[in-house]
């Protein structure tokens, strides 16, 4: 008996560990399903179903695709969840099997118990079994089991009550279990009638396109044209602070200023290079260079459309659609190296960091100044929102290591 019961309480105890895992693991998916829920609903909008441009045209597809992106992953995640409540429903059905079967064993015993016993109904018929054993200790011993037994009567009964509530709390859970399930398989049903509305947008969008290929490829070419200026901008003034760095550490030096100097690399102060590693060792964890929602409508590299065969793109960054209004942030402690203008970027910031460079491109108000030390969340400035498009408010944002171009995905914390 004493074996049965220590078992049971191992079994419990790793039944109770396990769905207390689970509940912390289905309350982070429930947490991580709403916050991507809330980021769809602020930014899903209407499609203008009528083709007003070439230009508008492309970037509602590059904006529907991604948001059909965020839907599946968002009916990933509740697939997840329905996994999550399932493995929980199993555990909670198997630990109150086992209470079921622990109950029903102690019901027995005790009845049995009771049974035996049944003779002695009174504290005479107690006393006369006492007093009738045929020596002093067999008298102590029959005094000592009449007490165990009625204790162990008391346990029994106690333990019999606490399994029943134990047993009513656990079919309430399975019961509040299922009741979530369905509701959240009602949700997972709704999310996929909107991703089925928004893949059927995005054939019609594509449908107008393929009839306006003539204009799509000429607006895919001025594109290009301004994303080379804003490359060659960029490469322009990185080999100038290079330039100027070198002189500067050649001055620090002492060299003369005849002297040959090596401009391959930027120079970095005893600052700069703490700055660059720290930078560096944050890799996946910098913040997002904007607040709110967002949606990722253009990725780093070269592209190949899966959609439309004649459209490729290559980009040094990556370009974030968001809600008008909202303003680009540092992601890193830094200084602003230089504010330009570019045809097609409106405003352009660059924040160095060392060697490691951020650039914000597509401002339509700028709130720093060249020269100036920014931090981490700070509001570098407002992005432009393109009132011939629909508002539509797109940030450019490239990270580069010198003049090396990296992908930003891969050190955002996203």
């Amino acid at each position: 008996m004493k074996r049965w019961l220590i078992l049971l309480c191992i079994i419990g105890l790793g039944a109770s560990t396990a769905l207390f895992s689970q509940t912390l693991e289905m309350e982070k998916l429930r947490r991580n399903r709403e916050q991507t829920l809330k980021e769809l609903n602020e930014t899903n909008k209407k499609l203008n179903k009528t083709l007003r441009s070439a230009k508008s045209s492309l970037n509602e597809l590059n904006s529907i695709t991604a948001e059909i992106k965020q839907q599946r992953n968002l009916i990933a995640k509740i697939n997840k969840e329905i996994a999550t409540i399932n493995r929980k429903q199993r555990a909670v059905k198997d630990t109150i099997y086992l209470l079921q079967k622990d109950l029903t064993a102690k019901k027995r015993s005790y009845a049995g118990a009771v049974k035996r016993m049944g003779h002695r109904r009174s504290e005479y018929d107690e006393l006369m079994f006492i007093f009738s054993a045929s020596s002093l200790s067999e008298s102590y011993r029959r005094a000592r089991y009449l007490k165990e037994y009625s204790a162990w009567r008391k346990r029994q009964a106690a333990e019999i009550a606490e399994r029943k509530q134990q047993l009513e709390e656990l079919q309430q859970q399975l019961a509040k279990s299922v009741a979530e399930k369905n509701a959240v398989l009602k949700e997972r049903s709704a999310e996929a009638e909107v991703l089925q509305k928004q893949e059927s947008s995005k054939r019609n969008l594509i449908a107008g396109l393929k009839k306006q290929e003539k204009q799509l490829k000429q607006e895919i070419n001025r594109k290009r044209k301004q994303t080379e200026a804003l490359d060659r901008k960029l490469e322009q003034l990185i080999a100038e602070e290079e330039r100027k760095s070198s002189e500067r550490a050649d001055k620090a030096d002492g060299k003369s200023s005849t002297a040959k100097r090596s401009t391959k690399g930027y120079k970095m102060t005893k600052e700069e290079l703490a700055l660059s590693g720290s930078f560096a060792k944050n890799k996946g964890k910098l913040p997002f260079p904007l607040s709110g929602s967002y949606k990722i409508v253009a990725h780093f590299g070269r592209q190949q459309h899966p959609e439309l065969r004649y459209v490729q793109t290559e980009n040094s960054g990556i370009d974030i659609e968001t809600t008008p209004g909202t303003r680009a942030r540092a992601v890193f402690n830094g200084v602003v190296s230089r504010i330009f203008v570019t045809p097609g970027y409106n405003s352009t910031i660059i924040v160095r960091h060392g060697n490691y460079l951020t650039i914000y491109a597509n401002l339509s108000e700028v709130y720093v100044r060249a020269g100036e030390k920014v931090k981490t969340g700070q509001n570098l400035g407002k992005i432009y929102s393109d009132s011939q498009d629909g508002n539509r408010t797109i940030l450019t944002f490239q990270l580069w290591k010198e003049r090396t171009k990296l992908n930003p995905e891969s050190w955002l914390n996203m």
